[in-house]
């Protein structure tokens, strides 16, 4: 598992019951190990399979493809079609993305297929292609989708502003949104799970089928690492105190045996299961 924690994910796709999930890649970022304040110089030189050779933790962008009975619903939209260069002083390192488009074709989808897009936070990294023109187009892709976000984080969308998310793009996703509450089905089989820390209203969605489930965290946790330690909250993080308090509670629900977890930054290991050993938790890829 080694190398694939160094690069970015491919296309993954996984089946649950008569529902499929792919991984759509939109991009890549790096994480400096600053990202997770709590951890120590001595444990990322214990645990060095974490960082790439620039020695940062790697991030991918993109978003999750549900399809249920020949519907689609997508989960985040990745970056967009932009980059930002590693600046001083800043957390994250450089970011690119713009590939989610084509991603999407290859998966045999058209943005016009989609009915719903779900985001799990209002941050830039997945917003992008849901504000951003589409190629050839002064409109965003998504032309046929509603937008969802649970009700905290749209009341409270101003706290984006804070991470880049500007008016602006709040402007553009404002006509198309629809609030939604904890517990609601939004999707065949998908359902709504509050899990604030990240940002003040941050959601992640359980898709269940055929007596399985999988949990897209969206930013709950942005690397493996913190399956072990889900103490370490991210510097970003609104209130670090909550994230780490829902972060448990995700490594647990994660433990049961008829759950998946989905970690949109994991590097290339997307989706995998919590085992537990002598160690502790850890994180477990299910797809090749």
């Amino acid at each position: 598992m080694d190398q694939r924690l160094r690069r970015p994910a491919g296309t993954h796709t996984l089946r649950l019951g008569g529902t499929k999930l792919t991984y759509l890649p939109d991009g890549a970022g790096q994480l400096t190990p600053g990202w997770l304040p709590d951890a120590t110089d001595e444990i990322w030189a214990a645990h060095p399979e974490y960082l790439d050779d620039t020695g940062n933790l790697v991030a991918s962008m993109g978003g999750l493809l549900v399809e249920r009975d020949g519907r689609a619903l997508l989960i985040d939209a990745g970056l967009g079609p932009q980059a930002t260069p590693a600046e001083p002083g800043n957390a994250h390192g450089a970011l690119h993305g713009g590939a989610l488009l084509e991603s999407l074709a290859k998966a045999g989808r058209t943005p016009a297929d989609i009915e719903a897009v779900a985001f799990t936070h209002l941050h830039p990294d997945h917003l992008g292609w849901a504000w951003h023109p589409a190629p050839g187009s002064d409109r965003p892709a998504f032309t046929a989708a509603e937008y969802l976000f649970a009700e905290p984080e749209w009341e409270q969308r101003h706290l984006a502003e804070e991470h880049g998310t500007s008016k602006e793009i709040l402007d553009v996703l404002e006509p198309r949104v629809r609030t939604v509450a904890e517990g609601e089905e939004i999707f065949p089989g998908v359902r709504v799970m509050l899990t604030p820390g990240h940002t003040a209203g941050h959601a992640a969605y359980v898709i269940s089928d055929g007596g399985q489930r999988v949990i897209a965290f969206g930013d709950a946790l942005h690397s493996p690492i913190q399956v072990d330690h889900p103490e370490w909250s991210a510097v970003v993080d609104h209130d670090p105190v909550r994230s780490a308090e829902f972060r448990h509670r995700l490594v647990e629900e994660m433990a049961r045996p008829d759950t998946t977890g989905f970690g949109l930054h994991f590097a290339d290991v997307v989706f995998g299961r919590v085992e537990r050993g002598g160690d502790g938790p850890a994180w477990r890829p299910v797809t090749p």
